[in-house]
């Protein structure tokens, strides 16, 4: 059993934290969502769809604290993935300022809610109940039979007729620890999206970074269903991670959870500062890495392309072998750099987070207009643009860089329309040879203009934007 003492000392330099538990279907994820009024947790009435801890940091009336959500207890997971679904709860409640304890009064008290009273009862942490789904008003008498379970009256809620929310939030806040001015709501430096095909060592690489299991890994394929933000410190920097779920093939999306999953990490790519790319070392690329590489480039986010479980290939094919294979496959990012590691021992993982910094940093960078307009004025003198539909050579008038992250350059020039895709690759080589956008995707820009003088869209751009 926890002590009171353990939760204070748990809880002295970081947020409190109101844990989620119930048994399945009872709709905590839905409550978890609610509560911080952002859909991040998968909700479907399929049992024991969360399996690892989801955690959001909260600023309700000037009180912070964490919000955690847990996967059902007394549930048997049918991929054999229990006893880690377990673990994760039971790390949850051990951290547990408050206790959320959720029950369904549509379908009253079951034998399963005795057991997570008990359990949940040991933590030795103030629990609320929470009684959900009173989606109609008449239900609201059903909650006295709650009582047995020796927590007091039930905070009744529906989260469907958003009702009482209001209410529970003031319970919270009445339970957790007095306000410590010292923490804050950190916003992370950088955010490292997860993303690949099934068992490639997303998870894995999460722990080593987290320098604890805080998610579930296992040789199960899909493992993983929700994206899962993760925070974490290097050399005193707050960053944060974001596991995703792997991808399948389209063709092979058979559920809702596949739905979910896939328009998650497609969601996790756009949250991002820079996206790792992950690949199993023993196995041959695919489609859907294909498929992820191409969303990554569409998204125009710096990528580093990640060969994980290097310790179980490195013996027999080299490094630049699999430098060779990756170019050949992904030509449409030749400037995205390669590294090797094992997630596993942790090797080179605090490398690949410095070549993320790197390349985040990259992409901050702005160049000047007047160094812009020499660097394009140099290339035009090497290489001359096409001509234009009179046959004469398109005249480019200056370069400008209008954002960052990423790095967006705009072309102002004579005819848009007769700047050819080639010419356009030549000159974002050489932008990228002379400016410090090395190793992260340009967005190019050809503009017109028109008599007034005014920067205007060729056709093939509006065309893009539709």
């Amino acid at each position: 059993m926890t002590t009171k003492a353990d939760r204070l000392d748990i809880m002295k330099d970081q947020f409190p934290r109101v844990v989620i538990a119930g048994r399945p279907n009872v709709g905590k994820s839905s409550l978890f969502n609610w509560i911080i009024g952002k859909r991040i947790a998968i909700v479907d009435p399929t049992a024991g769809v969360t399996r690892d801890r989801l955690v959001q940091r909260i600023d309700e009336q000037g009180h912070l604290f964490e919000l955690v959500d847990t996967g059902g207890m007394g549930f048997d997971d049918p991929d054999g993935l229990t006893r880690h679904i377990d673990a994760q709860i039971e790390a949850g409640l051990t951290e547990a300022a408050v206790v959320l304890f959720v029950v369904d009064i549509r379908s009253g008290l079951t034998g399963v809610d005795i057991e997570v009273a008990e359990r949940v009862r040991r933590t030795g942490s103030p629990v609320l109940l929470v009684a959900n789904k009173a989606d109609d008003m008449k239900l609201e008498s059903h909650a006295t039979e709650f009582a047995a379970l020796g927590f007091g009256p039930p905070i009744v809620v529906s989260v469907e007729q958003n009702r009482n929310r209001d209410v529970l939030i003031d319970e919270i806040l009445s339970h957790l620890p007095e306000h410590n001015e010292l923490l804050e709501i950190e916003k992370p430096v950088m955010k490292l999206a997860i993303v690949g095909r099934r068992n490639v060592g997303k998870s894995t690489f999460i722990n080593a970074l987290a320098q604890e299991d805080r998610v579930i890994t296992s040789p199960v394929a899909g493992t993983t269903r929700d994206s899962i933000d993760v925070l974490f410190k290097v050399d005193g920097l707050s960053l944060l991670a974001i596991d995703t779920p792997g991808l399948r093939r389209a063709k092979s999306r058979k559920t809702d959870l596949d739905f979910y999953s896939t328009h998650r990490a497609q969601r996790s790519i756009r949250r991002a500062d820079v996206v790792l790319l992950f690949f199993d070392a023993a196995e041959p690329i695919g489609k859907v890495d294909k498929q992820l590489a191409e969303l990554v480039v569409e998204e125009s986010k710096p990528v580093l392309l990640v060969v994980n479980k290097w310790d179980l290939y490195a013996s027999g094919v080299k490094t630049a072998e699999w430098v060779e294979y990756l170019r050949k496959t992904f030509r449409t990012m030749p400037w995205a750099p390669i590294e090797f590691v094992t997630a596993t021992s942790g090797k080179n993982v605090k490398t690949v987070v410095n070549t993320a910094q790197k390349l985040f940093r990259q992409s901050l960078c702005r160049v000047t207009t007047s160094r812009l307009n020499t660097i394009v004025r140099e290339a035009i003198t090497a290489n001359q643009p096409p001509a234009d539909r009179r046959g004469r050579p398109v005249r480019i008038y200056y370069a400008t860089q209008v954002e960052s992250g990423p790095p967006t350059i705009v072309l102002s020039t004579s005819d848009p329309d007769s700047v050819s895709q080639s010419y356009r690759r030549y000159l974002l080589g050489v932008l990228r040879q002379h400016t410090p956008f090395r190793e992260v995707p340009i967005r190019l820009f050809v503009r017109g203009r028109d008599p007034s003088g005014r920067a205007k869209e060729s056709s093939s751009q509006k065309k893009q934007q539709e």
